[in-house]
């Protein structure tokens, strides 16, 4: 009787393992805002950004990322991953699994058009002319979830295939938010435009924004605390009581992000989070309001060996006369990195206490280089190069560590897709390819080359040779220190065979792609204005 009952335990323990092993997993994707690989530890640069403008070496303004550096490691990270240029387009790419060619948004400024309903010309809504990353997780049978931006310029936040959102700093087009007036707002001053600091009432030189980091604009979509579809929080008498001064907006979408987490996961149901945090981004600092400063300060934090411990902010003040009385950070953006380190760590623990760790998938990369250094740069893959980190302890990968592979942003759609069980079709014409074979086999590859662009300019790369959107050739079968300084192709006489092939393949590819002048708009759309081009100017060497 006794082995008869030892037979049961281990028999019920073993159904059970395969019953997780055989579920759905969670999708967590954090998606960081203007944040290049090279400002994180684990990419070894020996440059990275000041904590305002320029660069440094110093290691006392180097961003510390205990955590992301560990998820890295005893997970993975992608040695070569690319994004769009600039914010829209990255996200665009993001959301679709495809390249300008098709979804239209080739710059920020530069987004193709269609006709709405009003018979008015709009920005054409990604989610006319493709399915979205949300789409596809809800017909896997996903919840979903999108916390952070927005960036959707003209869209309907409604349609793209997420049950919840909470917004910071709101969809362009929102509404004036009543409930804080950190915000940078137009008006006419003598028949001319201005920028008013609505705090203080004082001009600025700057450009229309809201305050998303501290005593924030949220708008939330769907949620269960909410009378209407769409509505400003806070929104019930505690979270009124406790809004103020130290609301600080990215632990606001968290919160929101934890809060889905455990409803979706009491109801047995898998989840899908898309985390765009605006942390990374530059912004007006409502509290300290130098022009040098263009950082906003975060929570002040510490790494302890073990864990995180966060002070409490006590922010007093008002109309630009604050105190931070010392538990605010130093602006800058490693600042900016080290809170998403915080974030990171947060999430891990969530995970643990939620006993879903080993079956959540945890991605973590960013939408385009760093802000006065990469950010809307078609030079060589200044803006292009972007973090991208695996994390799925409980998935059986069979990669760890560093990955000296070449992946797109546009290869996480069609990743999601293959988790969820998900078909793409030949009619959906993604460019993305799905990254899940390569972590889950034995194969070395996942793709000969990436693609980028900036408005007319195209970029591409291969493992051996690099061409920038102002139509540079570089050798990149070396890494460099700075990642990259790569040597200009001056003399195609010297290169080697190997590189002249794969230099004829993407000159072949690019073609495919080079529709920003012949079909810059959605298809039926007739435009009587030209699209605008990007400026091509000469690469010059430092």
């Amino acid at each position: 009787m006794k082995n008869f009952t030892l037979l049961c335990v281990v028999l019920l323990s073993f159904v059970q393992l395969n019953a997780q092993k055989n579920k759905k997993p969670n999708i967590v994707l954090v998606y960081a805002d203007d944040i290049s690989a090279r400002e994180f530890p684990v990419y070894n640069a020996t440059v990275w950004n000041a904590d305002s403008k320029g660069e440094t070496s110093d290691p006392k303004l180097r961003a510390k990322t205990p955590v992301l550096s560990r998820l890295a490691t005893e997970g993975l990270f992608v040695k070569t991953a690319w994004a769009a240029t600039i914010c829209s387009p990255s996200r665009a790419m993001m959301m679709t699994g495809r390249y300008a060619d098709k979804h239209k948004w080739w710059h920020n400024g530069d987004l193709g058009y269609s006709l709405g309903e009003d018979g008015k010309k709009r920005p054409w809504p990604l989610y006319e002319s493709s399915t979205l990353i949300g789409h596809i997780a809800q017909k896997g049978g996903y919840a979903t979830m999108w916390s952070g931006k927005t960036q959707m310029k003209g869209s309907d936040l409604q349609k793209f295939g997420f049950d919840e959102g909470a917004f910071t700093p709101g969809e362009q087009g929102a509404p004036e938010n009543p409930m804080t007036d950190f915000k940078i707002i137009p008006k006419k001053v003598n028949g001319k435009k201005v920028y008013i600091n609505a705090d203080t009432g004082l001009e600025v030189d700057t450009y229309q924004q809201y305050g998303w980091y501290w005593q924030p604009h949220v708008r939330l979509m769907n949620h269960p605390s909410a009378k209407n579809k769409l509505s400003w929080w806070p929104n019930t008498p505690k979270s009124k009581k406790e809004f103020g001064l130290n609301t600080f907006g990215p632990d606001v979408e968290l919160e929101f992000i934890f809060d889905f987490m455990e409803r979706k996961h009491k109801e047995k149901k898998p989840f899908f989070v898309y985390h765009t945090t605006h942390l990374g981004h530059g912004s007006v600092d409502f509290f300290n309001q130098h022009p040098d400063n263009k950082y906003p300060q975060t929570p002040k934090i510490k790494w302890t060996g073990n864990g995180y411990e966060r002070t409490q902010p006590n922010v007093t003040g008002d109309k630009g006369v604050y105190d931070t009385h010392g538990t605010l950070s130093e602006p800058g953006i490693r600042n900016h990195i080290n809170y998403l380190d915080y974030q990171a760590w947060l999430y891990i623990q969530k995970f643990k206490e939620m006993g879903i760790a080993n079956n959540t998938i945890f991605i973590f990369c960013a939408d385009n280089g760093t802000h006065y250094y990469g950010k809307g740069s078609p030079v060589s893959q200044k803006g292009t190069h972007v973090p991208f980190i695996v994390y799925a302890p409980g998935m059986d990968l069979t990669k760890k560590g560093e990955q000296d592979i070449l992946v797109n942003i546009a290869d996480v759609l069609p990743t999601i897709a293959e988790i969820a069980g998900v078909e793409i079709t030949e009619k959906d014409k993604i460019d993305g390819v799905s990254l899940w074979p390569y972590l889950t086999t034995n194969t070395k590859l996942h793709r000969d080359w990436i693609y980028a662009y900036r408005k007319d300019q195209q970029l591409i790369r291969g493992s051996k040779v690099l061409k920038d959107g102002n139509g540079v050739w570089y050798d990149v079968s070396k890494n460099p220190s700075d990642l990259i300084s790569f040597p200009v192709i001056n003399d195609w006489s010297t290169m080697s065979e190997s590189h002249l092939k794969e230099r004829d393949k993407l000159k072949a590819v690019l073609p495919i792609y080079d529709l920003h002048d012949t079909a810059h708009d959605a298809p039926g759309f007739v435009s009587k204005k030209k699209p605008s081009k990007g400026k091509k100017k000469k690469n010059k060497k430092k």
